[in-house]
């Protein structure tokens, strides 16, 4: 029996804010070491710091400490810099003299598959579990927590850093000092800095639930690479998402490669990319595809502002970004794509903005405003166009003041005091900016973001997360589904009770009773194989099409025996179904390792895996839910009614959808896939047809 998830929470509290520190492996010789020390007292730690080293006194012109069971009082949190065979016995010392929390840099402790390292991991993880300490890594670089002064990541820049509320963790120890320092240049400002490792005690959905609940952060960053507890850690982004904190996550493992790194050198397991987005489609977590889009949507939430909608009223100075704006909003989605919408300045905002912009511009948007006046004009029309109430978030292509050029702070300001929508200065490419530009920033009250595919990738963040904030989400019901539902007639009828239409069909037993039912149903018929051995009938040539008349059954029945006794299988018998015609679709719902039921809605018939026009929720799947991803796909445009193709029933697909949903999730103890290829949509009011049907019961099911 499975055993149920664990969905407690640790909280990292002693590990970002320790009264004292011990650093074991302290020597003048050690950078890291010594790095961590200078920081500490050069940063004003408010706590004690305890160097500790069993081959020296004195060290830093400190006295050194043989073990931690030596120290003046019970040791609070332990910087652990020794080799990975030490740590153990350290540890074990530490509990003893009742250490509370630690953060262990060392590597080869419970990653990849080498015994002795595998060991190591299953040991400490029996310390901790036994002991109850809490502890950052294995295999990490530390913790930077600026407002509590603890700089714990051997980097001296970081500490400098003016604490804010973006709280950012990582898998990846590295990143955090090129995000951060990056990141900082451009205005962010982070509160803490998590390297968490490899996670054999405070992981993910620790951090996570405790950021949830912590007045003094706002945003929440993250890079994934694999996520250990992933039930817990959706019930944290669900308290996150209800209490108004955006998460934004960098997630690697599209490819194979990058999901089997990540298991070798963390230990993590990074799942399915297409389970992790549907997962952040239903809590709220912004999906961000690069480090440099990370810094560019920090800034854009930082401003804490979130549309009501996806409209942008745009607002240039060329032409030329114009035209880049319109391929780029094409290229990434558009409206019709869950992307953003460019609509219609009104009537009342061209009148604001004609006597701004040069007669011989038009007033679209994106607006191409020309050569600007001054920084006063600049203004005025942009807060005409956010305060059109066909915009939900305003951007303008302004420039922050950078060497000779100078801007007026207060125009600039002017524009956020106008509106409580979202306001994104931006700028066509990336370049270096300096100081006056995030002073500038935090004068005039929103960001400036640089690159046009950046920029459209974070307004449409905002737009997502806007949908979504406070969202609460529901817990799944029980299943009640019974195992008879799944059987002949019964899991016809039931499909059809929920919205999954088959066709009109007979199984024959024989070529001439295969014949004779083509006779019953109606030509044109199709012809299938019957067999419990094969899944995919097509990829056998176990489908004949369009067959018109009985002897051309009965020959298809014939040549469908010989080619599937020449693979070295054989069939059951054959199933004859009308012809029906639509566009064809795929829908499938399956159980997810990590995140759980989950739903699948794209393109469909044979090239279904080449083309892969997919859009991918967790369950229950609502009919608004079922209409948006619709809109995901590029097979959309089809069903709409494409070069003179009547318009297919999107209602009868809608409630297909949803019934497959319902009908899962009543079964799911039962089933570990249930996919409809093709399910055929008739033209609009014609309803859907499930014409093949694949059932993969579930393990231990009858």
């Amino acid at each position: 029996m499975p055993q149920s998830p664990d969905l407690s929470f640790k909280s990292p509290l002693p590990v970002l804010a320790p009264p004292s520190i011990a650093i074991v492996g302290a020597s003048e010789r050690a950078k890291w070491p010594s790095l961590i020390f200078r920081n500490l007292c050069a940063f004003k730690y408010p706590g004690k710091i305890y160097p500790v080293n069993p081959r020296v006194s004195e060290v830093w012109g400190e006295k050194c400490y043989p073990d931690l069971a030596s120290l003046p009082e019970p040791p609070a949190h332990a910087l652990l810099i020794v080799p990975a065979p030490a740590v153990q016995a350290v540890l074990e010392t530490g509990v003893t003299a009742g250490l509370k929390s630690a953060t262990v840099y060392s590597s080869q402790i419970g990653e990849g598959n080498d015994p002795e390292i595998v060991a190591r991991g299953a040991a400490l993880k029996a310390l901790v579990d036994r002991s109850g300490l809490l502890l950052c890594g294995p295999n990490c670089m530390g913790i930077t927590a600026l407002r509590e002064k603890n700089f714990g990541y051997p980097n001296a820049e970081l500490c400098g850093l003016k604490p804010g509320s973006v709280a950012f963790v990582t898998q990846s120890g590295g990143t955090v000092q090129y995000i951060a320092a990056m990141a900082a240049h451009r205005g962010v400002k982070f509160n803490y800095l998590v390297s968490s490792g490899n996670e054999i005690c405070l992981d993910l959905a620790d951090y996570v639930n405790f950021f949830a609940e912590d007045e003094h952060t706002a945003v929440i960053s993250l890079f994934i690479e694999g996520i250990r507890r992933p039930q817990a850690f959706m019930a944290a982004a669900a308290k996150a998402l209800a209490a108004g904190k955006p998460i934004i996550a960098i997630k690697t493992g599209k490819s194979q490669e990058a999901r089997d790194s990540a298991q070798s050198h963390t230990g993590a397991i990074a799942g399915d990319y297409g389970g992790f987005t549907a997962m952040c489609e239903r809590y709220g977590i912004v999906a961000c595809p690069t480090l440099d889009d990370m810094v560019e949507m920090q800034l854009a939430f930082q401003a804490g502002r979130f549309p009501k909608g996806s409209r942008v009223g745009w607002v240039t100075t060329s032409g030329g970004t114009v035209d880049l704006l319109y391929d780029y909003l094409e290229e990434m989605g558009g409206e019709e794509r869950g992307g953003l919408s460019t609509p219609e300045f009104s009537e009342a905002t061209k009148a604001n903005l004609r006597p701004l912009v040069s007669p011989e511009l038009d007033l679209k948007n994106p607006l191409d405003a020309g050569n600007p006046i001054n920084d006063a004009a600049d203004a005025a029309m942009c807060i005409a166009v956010a305060a059109d109430a066909h915009v939900d978030m305003l951007a303008w292509g302004g420039t922050p003041p950078s060497g000779r050029r100078v801007r007026d702070p207060a125009a600039a300001r002017s524009i956020a005091d106008s509106t409580d929508k979202p306001i994104i200065g931006f700028i066509r490419m990336h370049h270096l900016t300096g100081k006056e530009a995030v002073t500038f920033q935090e004068q005039v009250g929103f960001p400036f973001l640089q690159g046009l595919p950046s920029v459209i990738r974070a307004l449409t963040g905002l737009a997502f997360y806007g949908a979504r904030r406070g969202r609460h989400i529901a817990a799944l019901p029980a299943p009640n589904g019974a195992t008879a539902t799944l059987e002949d007639e019964a899991f016809a009828d039931a499909l059809a009770r929920h919205r999954l239409t088959p066709p009109r069909s007979r199984v024959a037993s024989s070529t001439a009773g295969a014949a004779a039912l083509a006779s019953q149903i109606g030509f044109p018929v199709a012809l299938k194989i019957v067999s419990s051995t094969i899944s995919h009938k097509t990829e056998v040539g176990g489908v004949r099409l369009n067959l018109k008349s009985p002897e051309e059954v009965e020959r298809a029945a014939t040549s469908l025996v010989t080619t599937i006794e020449a693979a070295g299988t054989s069939i059951d018998g054959f199933l004859v179904q009308e012809m029906v015609e639509g566009v064809e679709m795929i829908l499938g719902a399956r159980t997810d390792p990590l995140y759980g039921p989950m739903l699948v809605v794209g393109a469909g018939g044979i090239l279904v895996e080449l083309v892969r026009d997919i859009a991918v929720r967790l369950l229950p799947v609502t009919p608004d839910d079922a209409r948006a991803m619709i809109g995901e796909l590029k097979v959309a445009r089809l069903l709409a009614g494409f070069r003179g193709r009547p318009e297919a029933d999107m209602d009868a697909l809608v409630a297909a959808i949803c019934g497959l949903s319902e009908f899962y999730l009543d079964h799911r103890t039962h089933l570990s896939d249930l996919e409809i290829n093709p399910l055929i949509v008739l033209s609009n009011g014609q309803g859907v047809r499930a014409v093949d049907v694949r059932v993969v019961r579930a393990e231990g099911s009858p």
